[in-house]
């Protein structure tokens, strides 16, 4: 009898289309700059550059370029719960913004009480760090041989959104470049 498939890990790609972009950059440096409580979180938490993370939760109501991205990210959420055989309309619950320098990176997480998170690359200087998914089995493989596929690597560029199931663990590498990613973040619940 051949081997099957048993609970695969999916992980959603699509790419929107450029015109938003720019609108987005624009917005994102424009927060990057006016927002003093996100520029305070990150640099306390030693984010290397600036992310709306802790300080904005009301981009969509604020900036139209934003309320756009949202009804986007909504019906690309809509189709990953389809393919993942989800009978439910995801609600974006979070949305924020990441102007990440080039060797900056991210530590290995989670997303907590959401059931999909992504990101969507707005503009992605050459040498800038990989988004990189972790086997959601690696703490239960005990003695298992050891092999490349435990990761894997995704390499931003502009317009790619990705989204996954929260419990995901992924890490943002560190780049070697010196422009700065500009990225857009998000949960639904």
């Amino acid at each position: 009898m051949p081997a099957q498939s048993l609970f695969p890990t999916l992980l959603y790609e699509a790419e929107i289309d450029g015109d938003l972009l720019p609108e987005l950059a624009h917005s994102i440096r424009s927060l990057a700059e006016d927002d003093e409580a996100g520029r305070r979180w990150s640099a306390d938490h030693r984010y290397s550059g600036y992310t709306s993370y802790a300080s904005l939760n009301d981009l969509p109501r604020r900036d139209p370029a934003f309320a756009d991205l949202a009804k986007l990210l909504n019906r690309n959420a809509l189709a990953f719960a389809r393919e993942l055989g989800w009978d439910l309309k995801p609600k974006l619950d979070s949305l924020w913004v990441n102007l990440l320098k080039g060797s900056g990176h991210h530590s290995g997480h989670i997303h907590p009480n959401s059931i999909l998170s992504g990101t969507l690359y707005v503009e992605v200087p050459g040498g800038s760090g990989s988004i990189r998914f972790e086997d959601p089995r690696l703490p239960l493989m005990m003695a298992a041989p050891a092999s490349e596929s435990r990761f894997v690597t995704v390499q931003p560029r502009p317009g790619l959104l990705l989204l996954w199931e929260s419990w995901l663990r992924h890490e943002v590498l560190a780049g070697t470049g010196r422009g700065e990613r500009l990225s857009i973040s998000f949960n639904f619940a």
